[in-house]
Protein backbone atom coordinates (compact mmCIF):
# COMPACT_ATOMS: atom_id res chain seq x y z
CA UNK A 1 0.00 0.00 0.00
CA UNK A 2 2.55 2.70 0.89
CA UNK A 3 4.79 1.18 -2.12
CA UNK A 4 1.38 2.54 -4.19
CA UNK A 5 1.39 5.22 -2.57
CA UNK A 6 4.94 6.55 -2.90
CA UNK A 7 4.89 5.61 -6.71
CA UNK A 8 1.44 8.15 -7.17
CA UNK A 9 3.28 11.03 -4.91
CA UNK A 10 6.39 10.27 -7.49
CA UNK A 11 4.32 10.45 -9.77
CA UNK A 12 2.65 13.60 -9.07
CA UNK A 13 6.03 14.95 -7.92
CA UNK A 14 7.55 14.54 -11.13
CA UNK A 15 4.52 16.16 -12.85
CA UNK A 16 4.47 19.35 -10.84
CA UNK A 17 8.07 19.77 -11.67
CA UNK A 18 8.16 19.28 -15.40
CA UNK A 19 5.27 21.47 -15.95
CA UNK A 20 6.55 24.90 -17.75
CA UNK A 21 6.01 27.67 -15.61
CA UNK A 22 7.73 29.94 -17.61
CA UNK A 23 4.81 29.40 -20.21
CA UNK A 24 1.99 29.60 -17.06
CA UNK A 25 2.80 32.52 -15.35
CA UNK A 26 2.52 34.74 -18.82
CA UNK A 27 -0.29 33.65 -19.58
CA UNK A 28 -2.47 33.55 -16.34
CA UNK A 29 -1.35 37.28 -15.16
CA UNK A 30 -2.33 38.46 -19.10
CA UNK A 31 -5.95 36.32 -19.06
CA UNK A 32 -6.06 38.38 -15.52
CA UNK A 33 -5.46 41.72 -16.23
CA UNK A 34 -8.05 40.69 -19.42
CA UNK A 35 -10.40 40.33 -16.40
CA UNK A 36 -9.37 42.94 -15.09
CA UNK A 37 -10.16 45.46 -17.78
CA UNK A 38 -13.48 43.81 -19.25
CA UNK A 39 -14.73 44.56 -15.96
CA UNK A 40 -14.02 48.27 -16.10
CA UNK A 41 -15.51 48.26 -19.70
CA UNK A 42 -18.47 45.94 -19.40
CA UNK A 43 -19.00 47.81 -16.03
CA UNK A 44 -19.36 50.89 -17.87
CA UNK A 45 -23.26 50.79 -19.89
CA UNK A 46 -23.12 46.86 -20.77
CA UNK A 47 -26.68 45.53 -20.53
CA UNK A 48 -25.96 42.54 -20.00
CA UNK A 49 -22.79 43.15 -17.48
CA UNK A 50 -21.76 41.51 -15.31
CA UNK A 51 -23.92 38.08 -17.29
CA UNK A 52 -20.96 38.59 -19.82
CA UNK A 53 -17.86 38.97 -17.36
CA UNK A 54 -19.32 35.63 -15.78
CA UNK A 55 -18.99 33.93 -18.90
CA UNK A 56 -15.52 35.05 -20.16
CA UNK A 57 -14.34 34.52 -16.58
CA UNK A 58 -16.33 30.67 -16.90
CA UNK A 59 -14.29 30.22 -20.16
CA UNK A 60 -11.39 31.40 -18.69
CA UNK A 61 -11.38 28.79 -16.15
CA UNK A 62 -12.69 26.14 -18.19
CA UNK A 63 -9.84 26.78 -20.37
CA UNK A 64 -7.66 26.06 -18.03
CA UNK A 65 -9.30 22.70 -16.62
CA UNK A 66 -9.12 21.75 -20.58
CA UNK A 67 -5.44 22.58 -20.83
CA UNK A 68 -4.15 20.50 -17.59
CA UNK A 69 -5.92 17.55 -19.32
CA UNK A 70 -4.28 17.93 -22.15
CA UNK A 71 -1.22 18.25 -20.53
CA UNK A 72 -1.69 14.76 -18.78
CA UNK A 73 -2.46 13.13 -22.46
CA UNK A 74 0.92 11.17 -24.31
CA UNK A 75 2.42 13.87 -26.78
CA UNK A 76 1.62 10.65 -29.90
CA UNK A 77 -2.04 11.70 -29.18
CA UNK A 78 -1.54 15.03 -30.62
CA UNK A 79 -1.99 13.64 -34.03
CA UNK A 80 -5.72 12.13 -33.50
CA UNK A 81 -6.54 14.99 -31.61
CA UNK A 82 -5.48 17.29 -34.45
CA UNK A 83 -7.18 14.99 -36.97
CA UNK A 84 -10.50 14.32 -34.45
CA UNK A 85 -10.71 18.72 -34.04
CA UNK A 86 -10.34 19.68 -37.72
CA UNK A 87 -12.96 17.19 -39.21
CA UNK A 88 -15.54 18.04 -36.37
CA UNK A 89 -14.94 21.73 -37.09
CA UNK A 90 -14.79 21.62 -41.12
CA UNK A 91 -18.27 19.86 -40.34
CA UNK A 92 -19.41 22.82 -38.58
CA UNK A 93 -18.11 24.78 -41.19
CA UNK A 94 -20.14 23.24 -43.15
CA UNK A 95 -22.88 23.27 -41.52
CA UNK A 96 -22.79 27.07 -40.37
CA UNK A 97 -24.33 28.95 -43.91
CA UNK A 98 -27.68 26.76 -43.45
CA UNK A 99 -28.01 26.69 -39.41
CA UNK A 100 -30.50 29.74 -39.95
CA UNK A 101 -28.45 31.38 -37.13
CA UNK A 102 -26.55 34.52 -38.00
CA UNK A 103 -24.30 37.75 -36.92
CA UNK A 104 -23.10 38.69 -40.75
CA UNK A 105 -25.40 42.57 -39.94
CA UNK A 106 -23.72 43.16 -36.33
CA UNK A 107 -19.98 42.08 -37.10
CA UNK A 108 -20.12 42.03 -41.05
CA UNK A 109 -19.64 38.57 -41.17
CA UNK A 110 -21.38 35.15 -40.71
CA UNK A 111 -18.17 33.78 -38.63
CA UNK A 112 -20.46 32.21 -35.53
CA UNK A 113 -23.41 29.46 -34.73
CA UNK A 114 -25.62 28.46 -32.01
CA UNK A 115 -24.61 25.45 -30.02
CA UNK A 116 -26.95 23.89 -27.51
CA UNK A 117 -25.76 24.65 -23.81
CA UNK A 118 -22.28 26.28 -25.31
CA UNK A 119 -23.99 29.26 -26.90
CA UNK A 120 -22.00 31.18 -29.61
CA UNK A 121 -19.07 29.65 -31.30
CA UNK A 122 -16.70 29.93 -33.57
CA UNK A 123 -16.22 27.22 -35.63
CA UNK A 124 -12.80 29.05 -37.61
CA UNK A 125 -11.08 29.33 -34.09
CA UNK A 126 -11.25 25.35 -33.37
CA UNK A 127 -10.17 24.78 -37.52
CA UNK A 128 -7.13 27.00 -36.78
CA UNK A 129 -5.52 24.63 -34.51
CA UNK A 130 -6.28 21.15 -35.98
CA UNK A 131 -5.22 22.34 -39.15
CA UNK A 132 -1.61 22.95 -37.63
CA UNK A 133 -1.76 19.50 -35.67
CA UNK A 134 -2.48 17.80 -38.99
CA UNK A 135 -0.35 19.55 -41.40
CA UNK A 136 2.63 19.10 -38.99
CA UNK A 137 2.45 15.40 -38.89
CA UNK A 138 2.32 15.23 -42.94
CA UNK A 139 5.50 17.82 -43.05
CA UNK A 140 7.21 15.39 -40.54
CA UNK A 141 6.09 12.53 -43.03
CA UNK A 142 7.63 14.63 -46.52
CA UNK A 143 11.00 15.12 -43.93
CA UNK A 144 11.09 11.24 -43.22
CA UNK A 145 10.34 10.39 -46.46
CA UNK A 146 7.26 8.29 -46.08
CA UNK A 147 5.00 9.93 -48.38
CA UNK A 148 6.95 12.04 -51.81
CA UNK A 149 7.47 15.81 -51.67
CA UNK A 150 4.76 15.91 -54.77
CA UNK A 151 2.05 13.73 -52.82
CA UNK A 152 2.71 15.91 -49.51
CA UNK A 153 1.82 19.14 -50.72
CA UNK A 154 -1.00 17.47 -52.33
CA UNK A 155 -2.29 16.48 -49.28
CA UNK A 156 -1.51 20.01 -47.41
CA UNK A 157 -3.57 21.78 -50.34
CA UNK A 158 -6.39 19.35 -50.37
CA UNK A 159 -6.49 19.62 -46.12
CA UNK A 160 -6.26 23.52 -46.45
CA UNK A 161 -7.95 24.58 -49.52
CA UNK A 162 -11.69 23.13 -47.79
CA UNK A 163 -11.82 25.08 -44.63
CA UNK A 164 -9.94 28.52 -46.13
CA UNK A 165 -12.69 28.78 -49.16
CA UNK A 166 -15.28 28.29 -46.35
CA UNK A 167 -14.26 30.87 -43.45
CA UNK A 168 -13.29 33.52 -46.69
CA UNK A 169 -17.29 33.06 -47.88
CA UNK A 170 -17.95 34.36 -44.35
CA UNK A 171 -16.08 36.47 -45.31
CA UNK A 172 -13.32 36.45 -42.59
CA UNK A 173 -10.43 37.29 -43.92
CA UNK A 174 -8.53 37.89 -40.63
CA UNK A 175 -8.73 34.39 -39.81
CA UNK A 176 -7.62 33.34 -43.26
CA UNK A 177 -4.86 35.27 -42.59
CA UNK A 178 -3.59 33.38 -39.56
CA UNK A 179 -4.27 30.12 -41.33
CA UNK A 180 -2.10 31.03 -43.88
CA UNK A 181 0.43 33.01 -41.66
CA UNK A 182 1.02 29.73 -39.76
CA UNK A 183 1.46 27.47 -42.58
CA UNK A 184 4.21 29.72 -44.28
CA UNK A 185 5.83 29.76 -40.80
CA UNK A 186 5.87 25.84 -40.23
CA UNK A 187 6.97 25.69 -44.30
CA UNK A 188 9.54 27.83 -43.42
CA UNK A 189 11.30 25.95 -40.15
CA UNK A 190 10.34 22.64 -42.45
CA UNK A 191 13.26 23.81 -44.79
CA UNK A 192 11.60 25.34 -47.88
CA UNK A 193 14.30 27.40 -50.38
CA UNK A 194 14.12 31.03 -50.20
CA UNK A 195 13.62 31.58 -53.72
CA UNK A 196 10.27 29.70 -53.25
CA UNK A 197 9.27 32.23 -51.01
CA UNK A 198 9.76 35.32 -52.98
CA UNK A 199 8.28 33.36 -56.04
CA UNK A 200 5.37 32.73 -53.50
CA UNK A 201 5.53 36.73 -52.94
CA UNK A 202 5.90 37.47 -56.50
CA UNK A 203 2.65 35.75 -56.65
CA UNK A 204 0.67 37.32 -53.80
CA UNK A 205 1.77 40.78 -55.59
CA UNK A 206 0.17 39.72 -58.85
CA UNK A 207 -3.09 38.79 -56.95
CA UNK A 208 -3.48 42.09 -54.89
CA UNK A 209 -5.44 44.06 -58.00
CA UNK A 210 -7.66 41.26 -58.29
CA UNK A 211 -8.25 40.84 -54.51
CA UNK A 212 -9.11 44.18 -54.22
CA UNK A 213 -11.52 44.82 -57.35
CA UNK A 214 -13.44 40.93 -56.33
CA UNK A 215 -12.87 39.93 -52.98
CA UNK A 216 -12.30 43.31 -50.25
CA UNK A 217 -15.89 45.02 -48.93
CA UNK A 218 -16.12 48.81 -49.77
CA UNK A 219 -15.68 48.81 -45.34
CA UNK A 220 -12.15 46.86 -45.68
CA UNK A 221 -11.31 49.11 -49.16
CA UNK A 222 -11.64 52.38 -46.57
CA UNK A 223 -9.69 50.86 -43.87
CA UNK A 224 -7.05 49.90 -45.96
CA UNK A 225 -7.21 53.22 -47.78
CA UNK A 226 -7.54 55.44 -44.31
CA UNK A 227 -4.35 53.76 -43.15
CA UNK A 228 -2.06 54.72 -46.41
CA UNK A 229 -3.78 58.26 -46.55
CA UNK A 230 -4.27 59.98 -43.01
CA UNK A 231 -7.17 62.14 -43.28
CA UNK A 232 -9.02 61.03 -46.67
CA UNK A 233 -11.72 59.43 -44.79
CA UNK A 234 -12.63 60.94 -41.60
CA UNK A 235 -16.00 58.74 -41.10
CA UNK A 236 -13.69 55.72 -42.16
CA UNK A 237 -10.99 56.34 -39.70
CA UNK A 238 -13.56 56.91 -36.66
CA UNK A 239 -12.71 54.12 -34.42
CA UNK A 240 -8.82 54.66 -35.56
CA UNK A 241 -9.01 58.12 -34.19
CA UNK A 242 -11.28 56.93 -31.01
CA UNK A 243 -8.46 54.53 -30.33
CA UNK A 244 -5.76 56.88 -30.60
CA UNK A 245 -7.29 59.33 -28.67
CA UNK A 246 -8.23 56.69 -26.14
CA UNK A 247 -4.49 55.18 -25.36
CA UNK A 248 -3.56 58.87 -25.09
CA UNK A 249 -6.03 59.11 -22.32
CA UNK A 250 -4.18 56.59 -20.31
CA UNK A 251 -1.44 58.52 -19.22
CA UNK A 252 1.39 56.56 -17.22
CA UNK A 253 -1.30 55.12 -14.78
CA UNK A 254 -4.23 54.82 -16.41
CA UNK A 255 -7.30 57.17 -17.11
CA UNK A 256 -8.04 58.69 -13.52
CA UNK A 257 -10.47 61.34 -14.65
CA UNK A 258 -13.45 58.49 -14.66
CA UNK A 259 -14.54 59.84 -18.31
CA UNK A 260 -13.67 57.21 -21.05
CA UNK A 261 -13.50 57.39 -24.60
CA UNK A 262 -16.19 56.17 -26.38
CA UNK A 263 -14.57 53.57 -28.91
CA UNK A 264 -16.85 50.82 -30.58
CA UNK A 265 -15.85 47.29 -30.30
CA UNK A 266 -13.63 48.54 -27.30
CA UNK A 267 -14.31 45.12 -24.86
CA UNK A 268 -12.97 42.94 -28.38
CA UNK A 269 -11.13 44.28 -31.01
CA UNK A 270 -9.89 47.40 -29.56
CA UNK A 271 -9.20 45.92 -26.03
CA UNK A 272 -5.42 47.61 -26.03
CA UNK A 273 -7.30 50.95 -25.81
CA UNK A 274 -8.78 50.19 -22.55
CA UNK A 275 -6.29 48.29 -21.16
CA UNK A 276 -3.78 51.88 -21.74
CA UNK A 277 -7.25 53.57 -20.32
CA UNK A 278 -7.50 51.46 -16.89
CA UNK A 279 -3.78 51.20 -16.29
CA UNK A 280 -1.84 53.19 -18.79
CA UNK A 281 1.35 53.27 -20.23
CA UNK A 282 2.72 50.50 -17.15
CA UNK A 283 -0.42 48.04 -18.37
CA UNK A 284 0.47 48.42 -21.63
CA UNK A 285 4.18 48.33 -21.39
CA UNK A 286 3.41 44.54 -19.00
CA UNK A 287 0.69 43.58 -21.82
CA UNK A 288 4.10 43.73 -24.87
CA UNK A 289 6.31 42.04 -22.60
CA UNK A 290 4.22 39.39 -20.98
CA UNK A 291 3.63 38.80 -24.85
CA UNK A 292 6.92 38.63 -26.30
CA UNK A 293 8.12 36.43 -23.27
CA UNK A 294 5.87 33.79 -23.58
CA UNK A 295 6.34 34.24 -27.68
CA UNK A 296 10.05 33.47 -26.90
CA UNK A 297 9.65 30.73 -24.34
CA UNK A 298 7.52 28.62 -27.40
CA UNK A 299 10.21 29.10 -29.33
CA UNK A 300 12.83 27.59 -27.10
CA UNK A 301 10.38 24.59 -26.68
CA UNK A 302 10.09 23.98 -30.87
CA UNK A 303 13.79 24.50 -30.56
CA UNK A 304 14.10 21.84 -27.98
CA UNK A 305 11.16 19.53 -28.85
CA UNK A 306 12.24 15.85 -29.70
CA UNK A 307 10.28 15.25 -32.68
CA UNK A 308 10.25 17.77 -35.88
CA UNK A 309 6.12 17.30 -36.03
CA UNK A 310 6.24 18.71 -32.35
CA UNK A 311 8.56 21.37 -33.35
CA UNK A 312 6.01 22.46 -36.57
CA UNK A 313 3.03 22.16 -33.90
CA UNK A 314 4.49 24.58 -31.79
CA UNK A 315 5.88 26.49 -34.05
CA UNK A 316 2.16 27.16 -35.97
CA UNK A 317 0.50 27.53 -32.28
CA UNK A 318 2.98 30.33 -31.55
CA UNK A 319 3.06 32.19 -35.47
CA UNK A 320 -0.80 32.38 -35.06
CA UNK A 321 -0.84 33.52 -31.16
CA UNK A 322 2.14 36.28 -32.27
CA UNK A 323 -0.07 37.19 -35.42
CA UNK A 324 -2.66 37.97 -33.03
CA UNK A 325 -0.99 39.88 -30.42
CA UNK A 326 0.96 41.91 -33.09
CA UNK A 327 -1.97 42.39 -35.39
CA UNK A 328 -4.16 43.96 -32.64
CA UNK A 329 -2.16 46.10 -30.46
CA UNK A 330 -0.81 47.36 -34.50
CA UNK A 331 -4.01 48.54 -35.16
CA UNK A 332 -5.07 50.19 -32.36
CA UNK A 333 -1.73 52.14 -32.70
CA UNK A 334 -2.64 52.82 -36.28
CA UNK A 335 0.08 51.21 -38.10
CA UNK A 336 -1.69 48.47 -38.56
CA UNK A 337 -5.14 47.68 -41.20
CA UNK A 338 -8.27 47.52 -38.70
CA UNK A 339 -9.50 43.94 -38.48
CA UNK A 340 -11.57 41.93 -36.36
CA UNK A 341 -8.27 39.99 -34.23
CA UNK A 342 -9.18 39.62 -30.97
CA UNK A 343 -6.35 40.45 -28.39
CA UNK A 344 -5.56 36.56 -27.16
CA UNK A 345 -6.04 36.33 -23.37
CA UNK A 346 -7.79 39.50 -22.79
CA UNK A 347 -10.70 40.15 -25.22
CA UNK A 348 -13.82 39.69 -24.67
CA UNK A 349 -14.87 36.22 -26.43
CA UNK A 350 -15.16 32.41 -24.97
CA UNK A 351 -14.53 30.55 -27.90
CA UNK A 352 -11.15 32.58 -28.75
CA UNK A 353 -10.30 32.38 -24.92
CA UNK A 354 -11.15 28.06 -24.64
CA UNK A 355 -9.11 27.72 -28.58
CA UNK A 356 -6.16 30.13 -26.86
CA UNK A 357 -6.33 27.90 -23.99
CA UNK A 358 -5.82 24.35 -25.57
CA UNK A 359 -3.26 25.70 -27.82
CA UNK A 360 -1.83 26.40 -24.44
CA UNK A 361 -2.27 23.20 -23.76
CA UNK A 362 -0.35 22.23 -26.65
CA UNK A 363 2.42 23.35 -25.99
CA UNK A 364 2.54 23.03 -22.44
CA UNK A 365 2.55 19.30 -23.18
CA UNK A 366 5.04 18.94 -25.60
CA UNK A 367 7.50 21.05 -23.35
CA UNK A 368 6.58 18.57 -20.73
CA UNK A 369 7.39 15.55 -22.47
CA UNK A 370 10.69 17.20 -23.24
CA UNK A 371 11.34 17.77 -19.17
CA UNK A 372 9.96 14.18 -18.08
CA UNK A 373 11.93 12.76 -21.00
CA UNK A 374 14.76 14.15 -19.37
CA UNK A 375 14.43 12.89 -16.24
Amino acid sequence: MNTGRSGIEQLRNNYFRAVDYWLIVPIMTLTLIGLFVLNGVLSDGYADYPQNLYKQAGAAVLGIFVALIICLLETHFMKLIGWGMYLFSLMLLMVMPFDGFSLDTKWGADSWMKLPVVGTFQPSELVKIGLILVAAYIFEEISDKKISLKRGFVYLAIVYAVPLALILKQPDFGTAMVIVFSFVCILFIWGLRYRYFFLALSGVIVAIPFVWNFYFTAIQKKRILSLLFAGSDPTAEYNLIQAKTAIASGGLIGNTTGTFVRVPVKESDFIFTAVSEHMGFIGTTAIVLLSFFFLMRCLYVASQASQKSYSFIVIGLTAGLAFHFVENMGMCVGILPITGIPLPFISLGGTALLVNFIAVGIILNISMERNLGRR
